[in-house]
């Protein structure tokens, strides 16, 4: 980023002021800030840019201050105090977004709209990463994201609700149900997902095939039409569905049978529970204990 010039503070007039960023807030918090401002006046000015306007005067980029400004016209002001810097389109528009991401809260699709802007002015994965700070494989697999219009997807990676590897496994099954649920056995397998997280990829998924993968208004899935055919194949995914639990259980039993069963083999051998007594480990919960007793050994 090219170094800023001609830094100076002036007041200037609020109808001048462009937002070359503008980002959505919180209506409390920015309630408060026109509380503060009114109680002890700005602490610190906005910072903006210069540009030549349309009518021969001068008109201004806001850069970074947006709250501030919005405050202030709040409060009926029509000047505000900034700090006026020279610097390009480009690098004004990265020091509005570095500016966003520097918050210790920021909305989650503030961060993926940056990067998706960028790319749209041809920056690219190692350019962004070097500007915003971002590793390059982030920026790389969250514009993967951005591209296949996975918003949903990106908030919960952004809120921290999946892993983004597990995000971007979903993607690959491409609407597969079964290879989705793939993934999401594999992640759990794996320790990607657990308690919470592994609900919460559930809820998404499903609100995803529902709702759409954007979270734009107006951009759901229309509900289809109820149909005999549509109820035949709904009823289809269900019993697969109901197989494949069966079968997992199934499998997990015959493991638990087999761990009891040699459990079982173990402490009947002397050899063993003498070993077992002279390390102090004898002794084992009697629901336990009970348990192992009945299961039958087969020959």
């Amino acid at each position: 980023m090219k170094a800023e010039r001609n830094r100076e503070i002036r007041m200037i007039p609020l109808e001048r002021i462009y937002v070359l960023n503008p980002r959505e807030r919180n209506q409390a918090d920015f309630q408060k800030i026109v509380e503060n401002i009114k109680a002890i006046g700005l602490k610190k000015p906005i910072t903006v840019t210069p540009r030549p306007g349309d009518d021969g005067a001068e008109r201004y980029l806001l850069i970074c201050g947006e709250g501030r400004m919005k405050a202030f016209q709040n409060l009926g002001e029509t000047r505000i105090p900034a700090l006026v810097v020279t610097t390009t389109d480009d690098d004004a528009f990265l020091m509005s977004l570095a500016e966003n991401l520097a918050r210790r809260r920021y909305r989650p699709l503030e961060l993926l709209r940056g990067i998706g802007l960028l790319r749209e002015q041809g920056y690219s994965a190692r350019q962004i990463a070097d500007k915003t700070g971002l590793s390059m494989q982030y920026v790389i697999d969250i514009s993967t994201l951005i591209e296949r219009g996975e918003d949903r997807l990106l908030v919960a990676v952004q809120s921290e609700r999946i892993p983004l590897s597990v995000a971007l496994d979903i993607v690959k099954a491409n609407d597969d149900d079964k290879l989705v649920q793939v993934a999401l056995q594999d992640a759990y397998e794996t320790g990607s997902l657990r308690g919470r997280q592994l609900l919460e990829a559930r809820r998404l998924i499903q609100s995803r095939q529902q709702l759409g993968r954007s979270t734009a208004r107006g951009n759901s899935r229309k509900t289809a039409d109820v149909t005999s055919s549509s109820l035949i194949r709904a009823y289809q995914k269900e019993v697969q569905r109901q197989h494949l639990m069966v079968r997992r259980s199934t499998f997990a039993q015959e493991r638990l049978l087999f761990i009891a069963g040699a459990l079982r083999r173990l402490i009947t051998d002397d050899n063993f529970t003498t070993l077992l007594r002279a390390e102090g480990l004898d002794s084992m919960p009697k629901y336990l204990a009970d348990r192992i007793v009945a299961i039958r050994l087969t020959p």
